[in-house]
């Protein structure tokens, strides 16, 4: 009876402690989506009050080619931002756990991004992009509106996007590869098997797992870019068309315009395309990612 009581009272103490978490789950995340779920049936009216519309919001939004432009615009971005910085992020975390002078200042430069304020990040890269006065176009000798230019500000978001994130993803990758065992790259050597050959049959299966998890933040935080394009680009760019992401899009219709429930089903959308991309990610790991030790 002790034992019973003992552990009946461990479980208490284990409902209490989580307990906090899973009502701010609930209050915070849960509730919110289900809202979201139900404005997307409705149109907004004065004082709070919706009339429900059923699936004109959804069906204006796939009329739309403005809302098509903002998809495309968001899996552009993706594509731009994702393989690069991933790519590069492995790069810089092999370098920083090689044998060099000032790994830890290095790794302290490359994070420091991470720390600064995304306002403060995106201010400082418009003004380096400036066209007029612009750091860029003045060291390269060089006048290219990266800001105005539509054919140009994806691509400029981008630059400042893989930049921000840079140092973060290097620094989750750089634990796991100080997590796999030097004696496989002796054995390597040993064998006659190059730096490139230790890379692709070691490292690169050894670190899969981090890999795995780097690239699913990369991509859902691609999918939700909004702050660095409101930053830089912002209302009455004509380059906003090109880079106005899925997110921005529902900024604009939400709090711009006031069109709630159309923006509703813009973010059901976005949480649609980020479900399709993870599960097909899930999918995947199974055939790249190994998890032996």
């Amino acid at each position: 009876m002790k034992k019973n009581t003992k552990q009946a009272q461990d479980q208490r103490w284990g409902y209490a402690l989580v307990a906090p978490t899973i009502i701010g789950l609930l209050l915070l995340n849960v509730y919110p989506f289900v809202q979201t779920i139900y404005l997307s049936f409705t149109n907004a009216k004065a004082f709070g009050d919706y009339d429900f519309v059923g699936l004109s919001n959804f069906a204006t939004m796939f009329t739309s080619s403005e809302f098509w432009r903002a998809t495309w615009n968001t899996i552009l971005f993706c594509i731009l931002t994702v393989p690069v910085g991933v790519g590069l992020a492995l790069v810089i975390a092999n370098l920083l756990n090689s044998k060099i002078k000032g790994k830890v200042f290095f790794r302290a430069v490359y994070f420091l991004p991470m720390v600064v304020a995304p306002a403060a990040v995106a201010m400082v890269w418009k003004w380096m992009f400036n066209s007029e006065y612009g750091i860029i176009n003045s060291v390269f000798h060089i006048h290219v509106d990266w800001i105005t230019n539509p054919n140009l500000i994806i691509i400029t978001v981008a630059i400042v996007a893989i930049w921000s994130a840079l140092g973060y993803d290097a620094v989750l990758l750089l634990s796991g590869l100080q997590n796999i065992s030097k004696s496989y790259y002796e054995a390597a050597s040993l064998d006659g098997a190059t730096k490139f050959q230790q890379f692709v049959h070691i490292t690169l299966p050894m670190v899969s797992p981090t890999l795995f998890v780097v690239l699913i933040m990369r991509l859902m935080a691609s999918l939700k870019i909004y702050d660095l394009i409101y930053m830089m680009v912002g209302e009455g760019n004509p380059a906003l068309s090109k880079a106005q992401s899925l997110i921005y899009l529902f900024y604009r219709e939400s709090f711009v315009s006031g069109n709630r429930g159309y923006a509703s089903a813009i973010v059901i959308w976005t949480v649609v395309i980020i479900a399709v991309v993870t599960v097909i990610q899930f999918i995947g790991q199974k055939k790249w990612v190994n998890y032996e030790v």
